[in-house]
């Protein structure tokens, strides 16, 4: 049994005192949530601040992104084994917004897993189309072609540190979200796709979460189709009382 794994990602958002409020009081909401797994991605600012406070919750903190090279003259950029200092036990790669705003690849996301495993760190990586691939029918084509390229050359044992996260980049930010069924259909896609990589064992085991504008009014709907295991969270993250009812979806 997949055990949920729902993560909020702040992006852009939250300055260290924001963030070791948010923890204060998200802290107890989210305390009884022993069979799902809490995550916070967040501003590599916050993250030492974060996991301070975090400490001794069931609150887990992760980067938002990380370099493959473990120092370098790479101006603005943060090695996997700096978020391992700031108390970081996971990373978000390939988020749509990476690859669209900052020339994120297939190549550079299958870097910096590689290098973000090689340090502890378990990976969120990130897949999804926009709406133009989806209304030219190329869905399963590009989120084949984002997981099977940023995962080349991983191990069976690698694997056990990977989460795939399937956000549809037309329901992130939009209030559109992937219709349950819509993003079952995917995930199904992907967990095919992982059998074929890695064996019917690797596939069955790895958790996919979906993100798109998952709130609480939509979660447990969407938590409910068998191919889905978590979630990843924007705005509805942002908020302590919306993050509980996130991570309390089985309530």
């Amino acid at each position: 049994m997949r055990k949920p794994f729902i993560c909020g990602n702040w992006k852009m958002y939250k300055t260290n005192a924001e963030a070791v409020a948010f923890v204060n009081e998200a802290k107890s909401l989210v305390a009884g949530a022993t069979d799902v797994d809490v995550g916070i991605g967040a501003p590599a600012t916050a993250l030492k601040s974060l996991a301070d406070a975090a400490k001794g919750t069931n609150i887990m903190v992760g980067g938002e992104n990380c370099h493959w090279e473990k120092e370098g003259a790479f101006t603005g950029e943060i090695a996997p084994g700096m978020l391992v200092e700031c108390g970081c036990s996971f990373v978000i790669i390939g988020h749509s917004e990476r690859r669209q705003y900052f020339g994120e690849t297939n190549e550079t996301c299958n870097k910096k897993a590689k290098a973000a495993i090689a340090n502890g760190l378990t990976v969120i990586l990130c897949c999804g189309e926009t709406l133009d691939e989806r209304e030219a029918g190329k869905t399963t084509a590009v989120v084949t072609d984002h997981v099977k390229n940023g995962l080349a050359g991983f191990t069976p044992e690698e694997m056990k540190k990977i989460v795939i996260a399937y956000e549809p980049v037309w329901a992130i930010g939009t209030g559109k979200t992937a219709t349950p069924e819509q993003a079952q259909e995917v995930h199904a896609v992907i967990r095919t796709l992982l059998a074929d990589m890695f064996g019917k064992d690797i596939a069955e085991a790895t958790r996919i979460q979906y993100g798109g504008s998952v709130k609480p009014e939509n979660v447990k709907e969407i938590m409910a189709q068998p191919d889905v295991d978590g979630a990843l969270v924007g705005g509805a993250a942002l908020k302590p009382d919306s993050f509980a009812k996130l991570v309390n979806f089985k309530a």
